[in-house]
């Protein structure tokens, strides 16, 4: 990792905290940062060539593998022929068809460039369709940086030990109400008191950035009804779970219904893209159709397009989601028999091919107060050690792994055999 310090040193002379997104410094566990210079399959490699497991696949999309060779292909055809145009193209309503396909509750949706993009434009969407300004949100849940949504947030913001952001105004935070992750009755007793007032929630169905965090039973659609008895709208972000959690996203696997739906990650296959889409009548409010304005020159970039309608077509094959899904909880289980071998508490859980744990005793972690209580020495002494022993794991207790189909018994072993000792050295 010499090469790696250098570059870091390097970098913080012109990139505050010499990154380009918090989590990657390091703040929460100490150190320098990896800098990698390409990825293979379950791989990465660092810029001393040191080779490494990856289990964070750039945040999530990279379920087929890193560099996967269709993916690969279909990129580079695509660029063959521009970069981009500013201008319609055909491709973008081959992957919104797909999209459609797996998720019909997007009857209506626009592509954009990033997660945060998507969900900033959902809230306005739900804003100018209810009339009504207020927001609910879950604590650590983290949906992009805008300014209504870091309050209480999670992912980089809870890294930082910062979950409200300063340049947010005061007036924009008053109109966000914050909510326990998992806590129906808080829910309820908020509607009863200001329901009328609020124009969406907006969750993740699978909370991903204060780790991994499961709904309990009936919670989603729990709220789907409190939104349907008050006129607001419910907003799964599924930029995570999208695609992730299975072909269906989180809401088919949970047989809940959202009136809106934030994608990203898995759909740009690797390349910066995000969507938002929804009910037909709720999205005719978005210009051309309606008075919400939205807008971004490179949405719908036709080699991000490419890259994710290839990446669509490869997890689309029957086998590909109950194999990931079947190794990546049998990857979980094992991790925490080695960790009560050891007299560690651990707690872990996974769906489709996302997975989390937290050194706890706690069983089910279901909420933010409990993710706060983990214990973040243990995480930060395993992280290392598992970095020293060639595993990439995210930076961070509070987010969440990601397996891809690229990985193989293989690699369980190897990653396992490092966390055995791992665990007998914390």
């Amino acid at each position: 990792m010499k090469r790696s310090k250098f570059l870091f040193t390097e970098a913080q002379e012109i990139l505050p905290g010499g990154v380009n997104s918090p989590v990657r410094a390091f703040s929460r566990v100490g150190g320098n940062p990896v800098y990698f210079k390409r990825g293979k399959g379950a791989y990465l490699y660092d810029e001393d060539n040191k080779a490494y497991i990856d289990y964070v696949g750039s945040w999530g999309p990279m379920i087929a593998g890193h560099a996967h060779p269709d993916v690969i292909h279909a990129v580079q055809e695509a660029a063959q022929n521009g970069l981009g145009f500013g201008a319609p193209t055909e491709i973008e309503t081959q992957l919104a068809k797909k999209i459609q396909l797996h998720m019909p509750t997007m009857e209506l949706m626009r592509m954009v460039n990033s997660g945060t993009e998507a969900t900033m434009s959902a809230l306005r969407v739900a804003r100018g369709f209810t009339g009504r300004d207020k927001i609910v949100k879950f604590e650590g849940c983290y949906h992009g940086h805008s300014d209504g949504l870091l309050v209480k947030a999670g992912s980089g913001a809870l890294t930082l030990g910062e979950p409200d952001s300063a340049g947010v105004p005061q007036q924009v935070a008053e109109q966000t109400l914050t909510l326990p992750f998992n806590d129906i009755e808080a829910a309820k007793i908020l509607f009863s008191q200001l329901g009328e007032q609020v124009a969406a929630i907006i969750i993740e169905p699978v909370a991903g950035n204060m780790g991994m965090v499961m709904p309990v039973p009936g919670f989603l659609a729990e709220l789907k009804r409190l939104c349907l008895d008050y006129g607001a709208l419910l907003i799964f972000d599924e930029v995570m779970t999208g695609f992730r959690v299975g072909l269906k996203g989180a809401q088919g696997l949970f047989s809940v219904q959202p009136d809106l739906t934030t994608l990203g990650k898995v759909i740009g296959g690797g390349l910066p893209v995000g969507s938002f889409g929804g009910r037909r009548d709720i999205m005719e409010c978005v210009a051309p159709l309606g008075p919400v304005y939205q807008a971004g020159t490179l949405s719908g970039n036709p080699i991000a397009m490419a890259s994710g309608i290839a990446t669509l077509s490869i997890i689309e094959k029957p086998d590909f989601f109950p194999d990931l899904q079947a190794q990546t909880s049998n990857f979980v289980k094992r991790l925490e028999v080695l960790a009560r071998d050891r007299k560690v508490p651990l707690t872990a859980n996974s769906i489709g091919g996302m997975f989390g744990f937290f050194f706890t005793s706690d069983n089910p972690v279901s909420n933010f107060s409990q993710v706060l209580n983990s214990n973040t020495s243990n995480f930060n002494a395993f992280f290392h050690h598992m970095l020293a022993s060639g595993i990439n794991l995210a930076p961070s207790p509070f987010e969440s792994g990601f397996v891809s189909g690229a990985h193989t018994e293989q690699e369980f072993a190897a990653t396992l055999d490092a966390a055995d000792t791992a665990f007998k050295n914390i």
